[in-house]
């Protein structure tokens, strides 16, 4: 008996090459250090985005700490830091880095949340002046904010209108519900926009306090991850950040518990611009802070598997039509710095709260009570594995930002960065070991009686879920003797089974030498662009475009025609039902989902190197074998009618509305707004005729395949999968069934209830134009620099918006124009000087005052995002893309590079002068209305 003991124990340790209390392995790719003032760094080189580099700052502070008249600041501060620094003075982040042609809430952002504030500067090009100005920066936002009286009061009116902007019923209802979540810990108390009272009040002393106690080197951790020397990086770090001084005695960072509970807590919320209801149901777990090891990846693997299987389930369950819910989310997630939460999201059906809760519930507790099949559980082995494949084959793409969320998750919460290959190699081990009597205790343990709580967003006057009722209902499904084990009898077939494919062949190859691209002519008269592309490895994209879209659709079919993708998805494919098809794919990385368009319909798709062929066989079923389910019709009829009722309240929703009816009137056939009547001119035989009409002729389509699969691999299964599509010889294009606004100038103001006053702003202009590659980008410039002078003007001058937005584009189709919008939310009382401002700057560009330093500024941006771009496979998809559909080469210099050098601020005038003086406009501004 002893040798027999000792026999396993050797197994097991083998097994894992060594305990289940060894640390995870790290990923020796990322440099870490900490210099003796505290400060931690962080630096990997990436040549994803070649000659880039993004900079970061990573506080670990935020709104937990303020004190109770500081609630707001550290929002505040976040903002303060674009604000003048030590060696930026003013706007001198902004305007150092825009000249180089990156663009503020794009490349240069941060946020702050409850436990951390983290900033941002992106995709900077990795010149010596470059990166030296990012780390200063950096140097900066660490300890030398100015902080001057002046910008401070300049910065109060935009936080007050950011909170304006983001305030509506779900983001009010949130917050009220906040106690109940975090169980009335300071965390229900400390919502990071804070309290308006305070942010227009607050003395300047007041936020000193907060950045002198709080923005200090042990508490921050700088990365830099781009195109860098990671040596040299570290050489400039040590020499720059060494000289701040760390914070003697310094206060301490403490860390906020939310207490236990062993009653379920309840919350009920209404407010009268919500009109469905939601429902959820959570469960605290604390978490460690702790070194990581091989047995916490087991939990984690555990717990998040399980999780995944028991979603799949309650998908399930939504997708049939005499289900009681419309949909329902479960996650395990972190909400605070040491807890996760078992989280349940419910919508039900209208005025079926309680059966909607039960019948989730009942859902769960059946995972509890019974586990998990052992279908279920190798089919979701395969789907991990499938997935730590990829991420190793994919792991020398991963983007800045992807790498920047392991460092933060690394310095903030002491998450591994792990070595995804090592880690795949104990994985795979640990899938190998886990039973199903693992999972059945992860999904026990998860579902604790403990620290639980349910939030409801009622309705007036209906029978909203109260808290005697949600209790009752918990005890009689944990009391359910009649409760049975979930089944499942799906197993062994694949994509095509009982499919018969008639092979046809490529009967021409022509190479296009300039696009480095070849075109297969298949037998049945397809045309198939593709070039092979690595910059992406492991990632293959496919496109399928052709002419017609809606524009080809009648009047009375264009209600069926908006829903439907959404038909198509819930159906599945093929011959099995959206249930069934994950479980086919399951192990596979391959997606296709059809779109119709204005004036195209179109697939899309993409996969993996190795799943390149389940990618086609998706395209051949989306044309072949689509599949049109009555049941999955009824389900989306109830939410229809669940998103009518929610709109009905909805602002924005109205926003919506009021524009479309203002523009095109009451009763435009073909620009509805989505109510009863629009709901009633749905029908389910329509849907399928409208998709048989657009995706009948296979060989009406053009396809472009781009990226890393070679031309051997792909080849035979082009014969395969798309030469033996059934064509004809039929074309089409599209019609110009564009509706004309009711007028030429349009001035109206509208009038809404609203809990929180607000003025919604909507100015457009649009005038004919040529289509060209220089108008594109002419009136792409003229959009931006809308953009950069209503951000001068409205926000930091008038402290009177917190996010205008200004864009233009120029339309190909169905006609060739240039239209320019302006949006934004501000203050009720400044409207019309506002709009006032936003005239005048169009009637500046018009008249030829334009900043050649926002033209150049625009410029630059566009020559970055291009250069950037070209490190990525989608630029090769829009390069053929272009050609084939536009005519021209995009990588040819006079259709780039000496359009945008010959832009001058002359080609802005003229276009701004058009658009003003000949073009169409209108002006719509939604108002608060008087409440009596």
């Amino acid at each position: 008996m002893k040798k027999i003991i000792v026999l396993f124990t050797f197994l097991s340790i083998n097994m894992y090459g060594q305990d289940l209390t060894s640390p995870i392995p790290v990923d020796q790719s990322i440099k870490k250090g900490v210099l003796p003032n505290g400060l931690t760094y962080y630096i990997k080189s990436t040549d994803v985005v070649k000659d880039a580099a993004s900079y970061y700052i990573i506080q670990n502070v935020g709104s937990i700490l303020e004190n109770d008249d500081q609630q707001g600041l550290a929002h505040f501060l976040e903002h303060m830091a674009f604000n003048g620094t030590e060696n930026f003075k003013g706007k001198g982040i902004l305007n150092t880095f825009q000249e180089k042609g990156l663009v503020f809430g794009r490349d240069i952002n941060a946020y702050t949340n409850f436990d951390e504030t983290v900033y941002n500067i992106d995709n900077v090009p990795t010149t010596p002046e470059l990166i030296d100005k990012g780390l200063l920066v950096l140097h900066d936002w660490c300890n030398y904010l100015l902080l001057t009286d002046e910008e401070i009061d300049a910065e109060r009116g935009v936080i007050k209108e950011e909170w304006r902007t983001r305030q509506n019923g779900q983001v009010r209802l949130f917050q009220t519900s906040f106690p109940i979540i975090f169980n009335h810990s300071k965390y229900s108390k400390r919502s990071p926009i804070g309290l308006m009272d305070i942010v227009e009040n607050f003395e300047y002393k007041a936020l000193r306090d907060f950045y002198h106690d709080w923005y200090r080197t042990d508490l921050q951790a700088i990365a830099i991850v781009g195109d860098v020397d990671v040596n040299k990086i570290e050489e400039k770090i040590k020499a720059l950040f060494s000289k701040i001084p760390a914070v003697e005695n310094p206060r301490e960072r403490f860390i906020v518990e939310i207490p236990e509970s062993e009653e379920m807590l309840y919350s009920l919320g209404m407010d009268k611009e919500i009109s469905t209801a939601s429902i959820s149901f959570g469960i605290r777990h604390k978490k460690s802070l702790k070194n990581e090891t091989i047995s916490d990846l087991k939990t984690a693997l555990l717990e998040y598997m399980s999780i995944g299987m028991l979603s799949n389930r309650i998908n399930e369950e939504s997708r049939k039509p005499n289900t009681l819910f419309l949909n329902a989310r479960i996650g395990y997630q972190s909400y605070s710095r040491v807890n996760n939460i078992f989280n349940v999201t419910i919508s039900p059906k209208p005025n079926q709260q309680e059966e909607a809760f039960r019948a989730v519930l009942t859902e769960i507790f059946r995972a509890v009570k019974f586990g998990f099949t052992p279908s279920e559980i190798e089919r979701t082995k395969k789907i991990y594995s499938n997935s730590y494949e990829t991420q190793i084959a994919k792991k020398g793409d991963k983007k800045h930002g992807a790498i920047i969320n392991t460092i933060k998750d690394n310095y903030l919460s002491n998450k591994t960065i792990a070595d995804i290959e090592k880690e795949y190699e104990i994985a795979k081990q640990l899938f190998a070991s886990f039973t199903s009597q693992d999972f059945h205790n992860t999904i026990k343990r998860l579902y604790s009686k403990n620290n639980r709580f349910v939030n409801v967003t009622g309705v007036e006057g209906k029978n909203n879920l109260t808290e005697e009722a949600a209790k009752s209902i918990l005890n009689t499904i944990e009391n359910d003797d009649n409760l049975v084990a979930y089944t499942e009898a799906f197993d062994g077939k694949t994509l095509i089974s009982g499919l018969t494919i008639k092979e046809g062949s490529i009967v021409k190859t022509e190479k296009n030498t300039d696009l480095g691209s070849t075109t297969y002519i298949l037998s049945n008269g397809i045309k198939v662009h593709y070039k092979f592309v690595d910059k992406q490895k492991n990632t293959v994209t496919f496109n399928a475009i052709s002419y017609g879209g809606n524009s080809l659709v009648s009047d009375e079919d264009l209600p069926s025609a908006n829903l439907l993708g959404n038909i198509v998805q819930m159906s599945g494919l093929g011959h099995y039902s959206a249930t069934e098809l994950p479980k086919v794919l399951a192990g596979k990385t391959a997606s296709m989902s059809p779109k119709l368009g204005e004036t195209t319909e179109s697939l899309n798709g993409s996969s993996t190197t190795k799943d390149v062929e389940t990618m086609l066989q998706l395209a051949h079923l989306y044309f072949e074998k689509p599949r049109f389910d009555e049941e999955a019709y009824q389900v989306l009829q109830g939410g229809i009618n669940n998103y009518i009722i929610r709109r009905s309240k909805d602002i924005s929703e109205q926003i919506k509305d009021g524009i479309t009816t203002t523009l095109f009137g009451n009763d435009n056939s073909r620009k509805r707004i989505f109510n009863q009547d629009f709901a009633n001119d749905i029908s389910f035989d329509k849907m399928k005729s409208v998709y048989l009409s657009r995706f009948a002729n296979p060989a009406d389509f053009e396809y472009y395949i781009i990226g890393d699969v070679k031309a051997k691999q792909l080849e035979p299964l082009l014969s395969k999968y798309i030469a033996s599509l059934p064509t004809t010889s039929d074309k089409e294009t599209f019609k110009d069934v564009s509706q004309e606004w009711v007028s030429n100038k349009i001035d109206k103001d509208v009038f809404l209830k609203m809990e929180d006053p607000t003025t919604n702003i909507n100015i457009a202009f649009k005038v004919k134009n040529n289509y060209s590659v220089k108008n594109q980008f002419v009136t792409s410039a003229t959009g931006a620099i809308m953009q950069l002078r209503l951000t001068e003007t409205l926000r930091e001058e008038e402290g009177g918006v917190y996010s205008p937005s200004a864009k233009a584009y120029l339309y190909k189709e169905p006609k060739t124009l240039s239209y320019l919008s302006v949006k934004f939310d501000c203050n009720p009382d400044l409207a019309e000087k506002l709009i006032n401002i936003v005239h005048s700057e169009l009637s500046k560009l018009a008249k030829g005052e334009i900043n050649q330093e926002d033209l150049n500024k625009t410029l630059n941006s566009y020559k970055k995002s291009r250069e950037q771009s070209k490190s990525n496979n989608s630029y090769d998809m829009t390069l053929l893309t272009t050609f084939y559909r536009d005519g021209y080469n995009m990588n040819d210099p006079k259709n780039f590079e000496d359009i945008v050098n010959s832009i001058t601020t002359k080609d802005i005038q003229v276009l701004a002068k058009k658009l003003q003086q000949k073009g169409k406009a209108f002006e719509i501004v939604f108002k608060p209305a008087k409440i009596e």
